[in-house]
């Protein structure tokens, strides 16, 4: 076979002989990229839309049609002081928002909550009903009848987002899963969080004719800085995988700012297409904790952005803890302050120890005396013979 310059490709199939010019070979190249470049493009544009076409999609999915609340670069932010409360930044921070599965903090806030008060134990066993089973989302694909521990539930909660774990535990402590929503807003009425009302355990879009979660920046943070009182709580939400199912099921977070935040321990992401996506985060350095809350914004690069930015501002506006105080060791000594020892009180009367003493002392001074007696006398007599 003669090759000519122009020819690249030769390929032979059932005695025929099949050739593709090197230089169409190369437009079919270029045609491939440049449309597998416009239709990632155009995945990306219907991504960023996602919020405008939400009323629709609810529409077309059976759910309730509740408008947009997202936009650019976010609905509201804050960052607080952990432990005072005081804002370091805001902007928005009471316009009120959808905050998706961020609500789940309030899950387990009310769960540990009980487990402290002794209530509930972190081995009770769960029985998974049909509704749990059932619902969709996030999830860990719980199963009718299937029995798991709280512990088990709550890391399922709080690292895969688990919506079914969510709808397990509301109905293992409320009974019902509105009576659960019915705690979940006592307690958000006992915090002072007065632009909050819940009607789901869990935060997904509602069914047509239900309401959506709603709640503000400024409310989350005061929900996030009762939710770093409890410590065994950020165990939870500070774990990035876990087995769950005796590790046939892996669970990972979806909090990636645990990994890339210094001291970054939770809490709680969020999104629905309505909403857009949001963060509850927190971090602790040198004795100082910072909370950050981003709400409604249209993509998550973005929303976890301001949310490392917040961090990193508000750990610059906290003034600096005062340096210890630090007590010089002494060798062989404690370092506890010397203190006076107790003199023995005085009342004014002996006691039978002083009068055995008193009385020995005596008893011995006599015989002493009678025996210097005995003896005068007896010189005394030997004196006088003649």
């Amino acid at each position: 076979m003669n090759y000519s310059p122009t020819f690249s490709i030769v390929r032979m199939e059932k005695g025929k002989e099949y050739v593709m010019n090197r230089f169409a070979a190369r437009g079919w190249v270029a045609a491939i990229t440049a449309g597998s470049l416009l239709g990632l493009a155009g995945a990306q544009a219907a991504v960023q839309k996602t919020p405008k076409k939400a009323a629709g999609a609810a529409r077309s999915s059976g759910r309730a049609d509740i408008g947009v609340r997202c936009q650019e670069p976010y609905l509201g932010a804050i960052a607080v002081d952990a432990d005072t409360g005081r804002v370091l930044f805001e902007d928005g921070a009471d316009r009120p928002g959808y905050p998706a599965s961020v609500i789940k903090l309030m899950d387990i806030l009310i769960i540990q909550e009980r487990i402290e008060g002794g209530q509930l134990s972190l081995s009770n066993r769960v029985t998974v009903t049909a509704e749990a089973a059932r619902i969709g989302g996030s999830q860990v694909y719980l199963a009718e009848k299937e029995v798991f521990s709280i512990e088990d539930l709550l890391y399922a909660l709080m690292i895969q987002s688990a919506n079914d774990a969510a709808t397990a535990l509301a109905l293992h402590v409320g009974g019902t899963t509105a009576g659960f929503v019915e705690l979940m807003n006592r307690r958000a009425a006992d915090l002072g969080m007065t632009n909050t009302h819940f009607y789901s355990c869990h935060g997904l879009p509602p069914a047509a004719g239900s309401n959506p979660d709603s709640s503000t920046a400024r409310d989350l943070a005061t929900l996030a800085r009762e939710v770093v009182k409890h410590p065994d709580i950020l165990r939870y939400t500070s774990t990035r995988v876990r087995g769950f199912r005796d590790g046939k099921f892996i669970m990972r977070t979806h909090d990636h700012l645990l990994s890339e935040v210094e001291g970054c321990d939770g809490l709680k992401t969020g999104h629905i297409d309505a909403g857009g996506y949001s963060i509850v985060a927190t971090a602790a350095r040198g004795g100082r904790r910072v909370i950050a809350v981003v709400l409604g914004s249209p993509h998550w690069q973005g929303r976890d952005a301001k949310a490392k930015e917040l961090l990193a501002k508000g750990f610059l506006e906290l003034p600096p803890l005062p340096p210890p105080v630090v007590v010089p060791a002494t060798t062989g000594m404690t370092n506890a302050p010397d203190v006076p020892k107790p003199e023995m009180p005085v009342t004014g009367h002996w006691t039978w120890a002083q009068w055995a003493g008193r009385i020995a002392l005596g008893a011995g001074c006599v015989v002493v005396a009678v025996f210097a007696v005995a003896w005068l006398v007896r010189r005394s007599r030997r004196d006088s013979l003649p």
